[in-house]
């Protein structure tokens, strides 16, 4: 609204020069305005005083702020009403509706900051692309295509205890999800038992071996086998031994090497040696080599290979990192490719039992 360019005590001096006879026009003329602003002055502000006209004035100020204030809060009720039908929590969605509102709604920026609960300085932020943010995506599509049977948790242990990065693991798995490296759950049967038994963790090194078998075939279809041997307290893999036809003699041989650089399980603390139930294992040559190394077998029961937990899993691990995605042609390959996996199980890759970090590591 136009300010008058006469005060108060001016227009009430105006209007008592009229009543006390001064002709009109004579002070239009003296003062500079229109007939028109007189009468209006007249018929407002007759009959009052200085202190009236700024009371007034003070209400009618008052009155024109409460109506602007009144709009801006139904407009802003509308907007909100229109755009958050349901609980927006993020600054970023907010920004987003804000932005929408001002270019769509044509209110100020002012006012559609305050109706979506956010600052001017949320409102024209954007975000800047950092370089770390490529790099991170660049070791997780490698780590990816080298083991393609690595889901997130492996590949962020992978990145923080070998790679020692320090990138927050939120930020590394929205950067994983945003490049759709999310593997598909496989669904499975849970086998309910009722009377579960507790499997007893070793709580020092050569304290207790686990061994195992594995099957596979070569490329011209013929079968071969893999021994497995793990020591249970870090989940350190010990040796993998293949070969077409694994008899206890092998087993034997393969345990006396072990023998040559690791401490004897079972020795004079007359400790145990957990393995799978099978030909192999109940042999007189096993048993006896057993009694002359002061080892004692604790067999499973059968149907129970949860009994022996930690080669399973062992098996498992082996299973879909290579025998299964890789066809031989000769037992030389397989004992070599297994050789180096070995290495790298135990020296990089992660591990949940160690709190993600390889088996040497942790131990």
């Amino acid at each position: 609204m136009k300010t008058s360019k006469f005060t108060d005590s001016q227009i009430m001096s105006i209007l008592k020069q009229a009543e006390s006879g001064t002709p009109v026009a004579t002070l239009c003329r003296e003062h500079g305005m229109s007939n028109a602003t007189f009468y209006k002055w007249r018929a407002k502000y007759g009959g009052m005083d200085a202190s009236l006209i700024a009371r007034l004035k003070e209400l009618e100020a008052e009155n024109a702020k409460l109506k602007k204030m009144y709009a801006e809060e139904r407009l802003k009720a509308e907007i909100i009403q229109e755009a958050m039908f349901k609980k927006v929590v993020k600054p970023s969605c907010r920004r987003q509706m804000a932005q929408q509102a001002v270019a769509y709604h044509a209110i100020s920026i002012r006012l559609a900051c305050k109706a979506f609960s956010i600052s001017e300085t949320c409102y024209r932020y954007q975000a800047k692309l950092k370089h770390e943010n490529e790099i991170i995506a660049h070791h997780l599509i490698e780590l990816t295509e080298q083991h393609t049977d690595w889901g997130f948790g492996l590949c962020f242990d992978h990145l923080r205890h070998i790679e020692q990065e320090c990138w927050n693991h939120k930020r590394v798995y929205r950067i994983y999800c945003e490049l759709a490296l999310n593997l598909r759950i496989r669904p499975r049967r849970r086998l309910k038992r009722h009377t579960p038994e507790p499997l007893k963790e070793p709580i020092r090194p050569d304290q207790v071996w686990s061994l195992d078998f594995m099957h596979d075939q070569l490329s011209d279809g013929r079968n071969y086998r893999l021994l497995n041997v793990i020591d249970d307290y870090r989940r350190e893999g010990l040796a993998i031994e293949a070969g077409l036809s694994l008899p206890a003699l092998r087993v034997i041989r393969t345990l006396n090497q072990l023998l040559e650089w690791r401490n004897k399980p079972l020795a004079i603390r007359c400790l145990t040696q957990r393995c799978c139930s099978g030909p192999e294992f109940i042999s007189h040559e096993f048993v006896n080599w057993a009694k002359l190394q002061s080892i004692r077998i604790e067999y499973i029961q059968p149907g129970k290979p949860q009994q022996n937990a930690y080669i399973e899993r062992y098996n498992r691990t082996m299973r879909y990192s290579w025998v299964s995605k890789h066809l031989f042609d000769t037992l030389e390959q397989v004992q070599d490719y297994a050789t180096n996996w070995l290495w790298f199980y135990n020296h990089e890759r992660p591990h949940k039992a160690n709190g993600g970090k390889p088996p040497l590591m942790a131990a």
